[in-house]
């Protein structure tokens, strides 16, 4: 399987072209992540270059030009030491608090961390920049590892609190545990990381049920597939019991009379007309009612999950 340091190095060597040409190379990185709209390749591409390769790998990126956009990526890594090849790591750049530079972690050597990046005398070359401008290292997210009893903890205590983007709890950090990580992070004044982090831990304990906003709490799923089906039994259910008790159907009184020869013949070389043939509307009123009463719930257990906050 291709991994995005892999796409990386195949870049290795690609460099900016000098004067009014642009390096395709580099222009089609900008086009990969959504940045038709850049002209040259002297528009700043390091994140372009790292987010190119993580889709061609068919990881999701940020999207974004700006290198610190990768601080909210992914999951963090702690810290040199627990960083691996290929690992995205975001340094500073220049006096601006806006500016970075993003790039592959390849080792940490001393008080130096070697990378592959894009951008880097102005093509794609290894380099290493100073420990002490180090702002992050994260790594993707990936939901095939095996599950952490911890992060079980972390989702049943976000699904109690109301987050019930979080799915099954499961004990993997997939996108949704991820989606209830940042909405939980919102609603409580906390950074918009998704760092499962101490700080978030000791805030879980602490909180309170999420408010389900009055709107919601009155109102109903719009465009809901299962409720629009429910209703659609409950009717066909009202239909059929009418016709069931009362023939006043008319187009459907000649089928019903030939249905009715042939059950009157079946049922009479069973020897079963005396007693079968006066219950049989009552079965099939019997049978209607229960739909009706099956679709009545599942359209109200779709509106009540939705009044509580269980589903969109």
């Amino acid at each position: 399987m291709t991994t995005p340091i892999d796409v990386a190095r195949s870049y290795l060597g690609t460099k900016e072209l000098k004067g009014s040409a642009d390096n395709p190379r580099i222009m089609e990185m900008y086009r990969t992540i959504g940045h038709e709209w850049v002209e040259h390749d002297e528009v700043a591409w390091c994140a372009a270059f790292v987010g190119h390769c993580l889709e061609k790998a068919g990881l999701p990126s940020t999207r974004k030009l700006n290198a610190r956009s990768y601080l909210t990526w992914g999951e963090k890594v702690a810290g040199p030491e627990q960083a691996k090849e290929g690992d995205v790591v975001v340094f500073t750049r220049g006096s601006s608090t806006a500016q970075g530079h993003v790039a592959f972690f390849l080792k940490a050597t001393g008080s130096q961390i070697e990378v592959l990046g894009g951008n880097q005398s102005d093509g794609v070359t290894i380099a290493r920049y100073p420990r002490s401008r180090l702002l992050g290292i994260r790594r993707p997210l990936r939901t095939d590892v095996q599950p952490r009893p911890e992060m079980k903890v972390i989702q049943q205590q976000l699904k109690d609190l109301g987050y019930f983007e979080v799915g099954m709890v499961d004990g993997r950090y997939g996108p949704r545990t991820r989606a209830a990580v940042l909405a939980f992070r919102a609603d409580n004044g906390l950074g918009l990381s998704p760092d499962v982090d101490p700080v978030l831990a000791e805030a879980l304990q602490k909180a309170k049920p999420r408010t389900v906003p009055r709107e919601r709490a009155a109102g109903r799923p719009e465009g809901s597939r299962i409720v629009k089906a429910a209703d659609a039994q409950i009717v066909t259910g009202v239909v059929g019991m009418a016709g069931a008790a009362a023939s006043v159907i008319a187009p459907a009184v000649e089928t019903a009379e030939r249905a009715k020869d042939v059950t009157e013949r079946t049922v009479g070389i069973l020897n079963l007309t005396d007693w079968l043939l006066p219950v049989l509307p009552w079965a099939g009123a019997v049978i209607f009612l229960i739909v009706i009463v099956l679709a009545w719930k599942a359209k109200a257990a779709r509106v009540e999950d939705f009044r509580t906050g269980k589903t969109p």
